[in-house]
């Protein structure tokens, strides 16, 4: 059984800078690995993605970017995640790059998994960066799609999320835990694994996640704060914001399929129905806001 202290992983900042980091090992499973990190003026990261690709998303600041498959740089990073949209940088697999810091503080996350073939490098600004108002009455959330289905990758998928004070996300609840075909073999659920890594505008907030299946085997109920990260090896996940303070989540997933079909808890499943209005707070951020913070 899967207990609090295997789904929720607090920050610890390294000599590195790195401050959240998982990996197949240390979640146990087989494909996503994902990590945080805050880099100081004209610091320099250093990777190789062999076979794997990656996605990186700009939290704040400014960076550069020196591949082997090209260079690449911001200009108007956001100051926070509360202060525009993310710029990201996905680079396939077989690529090596050096990442530098630009400006006095930068904080960036990212995902990376196996990829089967090679595709072509995306740099993709704020401003290209589809915007989705999604649910409805108080469980309206804003989606960010940056690494959306049919991205043109392998396998990694990235959206962050801002769900208003007092709101519920990812809900109803759903799962991506089993691969599932409709009779024409399309897939109606792939297996995925996903992780949730949280920023908040204050520190003393905190969102209220669930992780549960219906046999019980996971039945977790997590108090994710800031710089947080919990993580969705299996089951249903709804998340609700604390009264007060908006939340933002970064989501990646990685698994048998880039798509994000998923199940509904059927418990819950009657409720897309139910809603009447879209929450007027919303869009939290968007891709004009980059340009006013310059």
């Amino acid at each position: 059984m899967k207990r609090k202290s295997d789904l929720l992983i607090h920050p610890n900042l390294k000599e590195n800078g790195v401050y959240q980091s998982v990996n197949p090992s240390s979640a146990n499973w087989e494909f996503l690995s994902f990590e945080a990190r805050k880099m100081k003026l004209n610091q320099s990261w250093d990777f190789e993605t062999n076979g794997n690709e990656i996605a990186i998303v700009l939290l704040s600041g400014n960076f550069k970017v020196t591949s082997s498959r090209g260079n690449w740089e911001t200009l108007n990073g956001r100051k926070s995640v509360f202060s525009g949209v993310a710029h990201t940088l996905y680079l396939p697999r077989k690529t090596n790059f050096t990442l530098t810091c630009t400006s006095e503080i930068l904080d960036i996350a990212y995902g990376w998994c196996k990829s089967d073939n090679d595709f072509d490098p995306k740099f993709i600004t704020p401003d290209k960066t589809p915007i989705v108002i999604f649910g409805g009455d108080n469980a309206t959330r804003q989606f960010n799609d940056l690494v959306p289905p049919g991205f043109g990758c392998s396998r990694i998928i990235s959206r962050e999320v801002y769900t208003p004070s007092g709101n519920w996300s990812s809900f109803p609840a759903h799962k991506h835990d089993e691969r599932i075909l409709d009779d024409s073999g399309k897939v109606i659920e792939p297996k995925q694994e996903e992780t949730y890594f949280y920023k908040f505008q204050k520190p003393e907030a905190y969102a209220i996640q669930q992780v549960y299946t219906k046999d019980k085997e996971i039945d977790e109920i997590l108090r994710p704060k800031n710089d947080d990260c919990v993580l969705i090896p299996k089951g249903f996940h709804p998340v609700v914001a604390e009264h007060g303070y908006h939340c933002y989540y970064l989501n990646f997933l990685a698994g048998s399929d880039q798509c994000l079909e998923n199940t509904t808890d059927p418990d819950h499943e009657w409720i897309y129905n139910s809603w009447s209005y879209k929450d007027k707070r919303l869009p939290l951020v968007t891709s004009k806001m980059n340009s006013e913070n310059e």
